[in-house]
């Protein structure tokens, strides 16, 4: 039989709220990371948040109560919604509350709010107005994917959700097939095949990557390999759950582009206007080489 949700709460006075534990409510605006997957990634801070906020500023309340009720928390705060269609109003609201001396929990259905997810814009109303704002860390999508790829973790960027289709789109892979970091993106399951396959046209077959289905869940599944072999292997198969995608960075060109192609960009900026000395190091400090050799060799080439 299906659960029900229980019914809203009514609006909660923070003389009835339960007591808070010195320096949970430091700021008046907390973000709080929930679980992605597993229920036992809930942190501590984040069952006293839920259970002393005043208002809980929910991407689905729904949602929210049903992890309270998994969780075994009583969640006594007025809970309203907070999501992509109603943020950059509700945000002028939520902090007015909080600057009146209102405790805010901002909580997304999982993972970081903010981070592909409701808050950012809420974040920027609470600096703009001068009103305190922590995080309470926990699980993220993006962190567990990167250390689970087998990629390199020591550089990395993160792109989200790609854009559909367009000029967007394209710039994206433009700039993947360039970028040397590696990169973690989301995906639906839906889409996933159809954009790793085109990730291998577009960066090539070979690029390491890895897709990562329901991270922390009884079904978690990381596949690796080139972009050429995941796309076969996607192709034949129905993707289910939350995706996250890594992808491995270009290979560093820099040490193969000789000295005479190195001076000869020093020299093009020499003529848009800029000093031999400043060209020869912006030029050095890109590609991590010498700036003394390189304007020596600038100084050949333009003698040549």
């Amino acid at each position: 039989m299906a659960s029900h949700a229980p019914s809203s709460p009514e609006p909660t006075s923070s003389s009835a709220l339960t007591p808070h534990p010195g320096g949970l409510w430091d700021a008046p605006v907390v973000l709080a990371a929930t679980p992605i997957g597993n229920l036992s990634d809930a942190t501590g801070r984040l069952r006293a948040l839920l259970e002393t906020a005043e208002i809980i500023a929910a991407e689905d309340t729904r949602r929210t109560r049903h992890l309270c009720q998994a969780l075994g928390v009583s969640a006594p705060g007025r809970m309203v919604s907070l999501h992509e269609h109603n943020e950059a109003s509700r945000s002028e609201e939520l902090v007015a509350e909080a600057a009146d001396g209102a405790r805010v929990l901002v909580v997304s259905d999982a993972g970081m709010p903010g981070v592909s997810d409701p808050g950012f814009r809420l974040v920027s109303a609470a600096i703009a107005a001068g009103v305190s704002v922590t995080v309470a860390p926990g699980a993220s999508a993006v962190t567990t994917a990167l250390a689970l790829s087998g990629l390199p973790t020591d550089r990395f960027t993160f792109a989200g959700f790609p854009a559909r289709k367009g000029a967007e789109r394209r710039r994206l892979l433009q700039r993947l097939a360039a970028e040397e970091w590696t990169t973690v993106l989301f995906e639906s399951p839906h889409r996933t095949a159809a954009t790793v396959a085109e990730l291998a046209e577009a960066l090539g077959t070979g690029r390491p990557a890895a897709v990562c289905r329901e991270l922390t869940k009884k079904h978690e599944e990381v596949l690796r390999g080139s972009l050429g072999e995941l796309a076969e292997q996607l192709a034949d198969r129905e993707v289910r759950g939350e995706v996250v995608l890594v992808v491995g960075g270009a290979e560093d060109t820099a040490e193969e582009a000789s000295a005479e192609e190195l001076a000869a960009e020093v020299l093009r900026r020499v003529e848009a206007g800029v000093k031999l000395k400043v060209a020869a190091k912006e030029v050095a400090a890109d590609r991590g080489i010498s700036a003394r050799e390189l304007y020596d060799a600038a100084l050949a080439a333009r003698k040549n």
